[in-house]
């Protein structure tokens, strides 16, 4: 057989399920392949970014990877920033980037480029041209062995179009995953020594640590040692609602997780990075961690931070203690002209059971976490590493990992022109995914941040005619009605609780455009105010501490 196709017999073999496409003439044997493997679905994406980001998405919820089928290194390039999403949250991927034959190569043609340096941006830990038919489906089981590994990571296997073409290519079997280690023995009794010292200790959460087993075991150590339980500002994914032990992530800005970290004197990391700033600012530190402030590791991300967990509640014994858990608490339905806050209160009113909820409305969402935090139980999906456009397409993804589960994608306006494209596929699928657009015409979070790294006079009219998207105004309604997504804009809150009631009793994709109007001055009255109810934790001395440090 030819390359392709037993390169196609391998990655079904190996339990590769899907392969989001965007292909071209290098890869047209791959393509003519996919006819002949009933077991892997093949989803064609009209830009790259969607191709990697619901990839991404995909393997958050299905627990392991999808692959990506992309044209060469300019396909690559449009892909890159939802791939760095899926680097930053350690999610496996593989990628496979279609080339030139490899006798090609030498006449630079218009197409040619260094896809391997390129790939590196991305997938650090395994990036590899294949060099001849016969070897490349042990090429592809040693990229996926990569990806799936702890920690996951995006793998990337370039495939020369006459090594997809040739003769001799034989199916290569993948061995089973192995299972990570849990910490160690000593590492465990360290912890739950500093744990028992009567100095206060925060356990930070991410990776494997939040989802259900993490979650109670983690939960059941604060019961009994009452440790503080906190996760990462932009988990890859999360376990949450009602039922659920209740964690409170590390804020956003910087100045207000400072504060949240500042009473603590250990900080212990499951799965988990030591937090820094987002961002650098003038005159500020960017590694969060307080002064006085040690931070040691229970488990790091190539270790099994559940077993580790489950480890530490043995060893102070915690693993009786009830853990405390989330009661359900669902709030009221929202009424009067529609902002952010009631978009966000209408979503945890109206939450369905088991739905997965992928965040990406920047300052929009700032709400969300309080407004969901008892609601039915679901998923919740952030955005790992920062570049915006992984909403869309990530909800692409879920929404093929689970099809029995509705998927609800909040995204903001400047966020969503990034892949909008997105809802092509989610139509051409038949996707049950409801997709909210906040349309406040302004990129808002740079409103924000644009005084916040002390520009001049917070910029004059042609600065902020960057961050601006009033002209022409954008009618998400008629982008998605033109690539066949059911969809209507909302500007009250009885509008769109009635539009997403619509939603979820109807198979999907439905898109509810919401109308959420911000000045400047009004996205600077509201952000710190959302935040600070954004963590009921705070004591009122805190939260007041927090507005003087961050005022103007």
């Amino acid at each position: 057989m030819n390359g392709a196709h037993a390169l196609i017999q391998t990655l079904a073999d190996a339990g590769i399920e899907v392969v989001f496409t965007n292909p071209g003439t290098s890869e047209m044997h791959f393509v003519a392949a996919l006819d002949d493997e009933p077991r892997l679905r093949a989803v064609l994406a009209l830009f790259e970014g969607v191709a990697t980001g619901a990839a991404d998405g995909y393997a958050r919820m299905a627990g392991k990877p999808a692959a990506t089928l992309l044209h060469l290194g300019c396909g690559l390039g449009n892909g890159l920033a939802n791939l760095h999403n899926a680097r930053k949250g350690k999610v496996p991927v593989l990628n496979i980037v279609g080339d030139h034959a490899t006798h090609h190569v030498q006449y630079d043609a218009q197409l040619q480029s260094d896809i391997e340096t390129v790939a590196r941006n991305v997938s650090p830990g395994f990036v590899r041209t294949s060099q001849s038919t016969a070897a490349l489906a042990q090429d592809a089981v040693d990229a996926l062995v990569a990806a799936r590994g702890l920690p996951g990571q995006v793998a990337t296997l370039v495939l020369p179009a006459d090594v997809s073409w040739g003769e001799g290519g034989l199916p290569c079997a993948a061995p089973p995953a192995s299972p990570a280690p849990p910490a160690d023995a000593q590492t465990v009794a360290q912890i739950a020594e500093l744990v028992r010292s009567g100095e206060p200790v925060a356990l930070l959460l991410g990776g494997q640590a939040l989802l259900e087993p993490g979650l109670v075991a983690a939960a059941r150590i604060a019961a009994q040692a009452g440790v503080k339980l906190l996760a990462e500002c932009f988990p890859t994914r999360m376990e949450r609602g009602a039922g659920l032990p209740a964690v409170e992530r590390i804020a956003y800005l910087a100045e207000l997780a400072s504060v949240q970290l500042a009473p603590f004197r250990h900080l212990l990391l499951v799965d988990a990075k030591s937090p820094v700033s987002f961002f650098a600012y003038p005159g500020r530190q960017s590694d969060l961690v307080p002064e006085g402030c040690t931070v040691h590791t229970l488990a790091s991300p190539a270790q099994d931070a559940v077993a580790s967990l489950q480890a530490l509640a043995a060893a102070l014994g915690a693993s009786g203690e009830a853990a405390a858990l989330q009661p359900a608490r669902a709030p009221g339905r929202p009424r009067g002209r529609l902002t952010a806050p009631k978009v966000c209160k209408a979503v945890g009113h109206l939450l369905p059971e088991r739905a997965i909820v992928v965040d990406e409305a920047i300052t929009s969402g700032l709400m969300l976490g309080v407004m969901t935090a008892g609601s039915p139980r679901h998923d919740l999906i952030t955005l790992t590493g920062g570049a915006i456009g992984q909403g869309l397409p990530s909800a692409v993804g879920a929404a093929i990992a689970c099809p029995d589960r509705p998927v609800i994608a909040l995204v903001g306006d400047g966020s969503s022109m990034y892949t909008i494209q997105a809802l092509w596929t989610m139509a051409r699928e038949g996707l049950n995914v409801t997709a909210i657009i906040f349309n406040n015409a302004s990129y808002s979070v740079l409103n924000v941040e644009l005084e916040r790294v002390g520009a001049a006079g917070g910029g004059g009219p042609k600065a902020r005619a960057q961050l601006d998207l009033q002209g022409p105004a954008l009618n998400f309604a008629q982008l998605a009605q033109g690539m066949g997504v059911h969809a209507v804009r909302a500007d009250t809150a009885e509008g769109f609780c009635r539009a997403f009631e619509y939603a979820l009793a109807r198979p999907g994709p439905h898109l509810i455009e919401a109308l959420v109007p911000e000045s400047l001055a009004g996205a600077k009255r509201r952000v710190l105010p959302w935040m600070l109810r954004a963590l009921p934790s705070l004591p009122p001395a805190v939260a007041l501490a927090i507005k003087r440090k961050i005022a103007p």
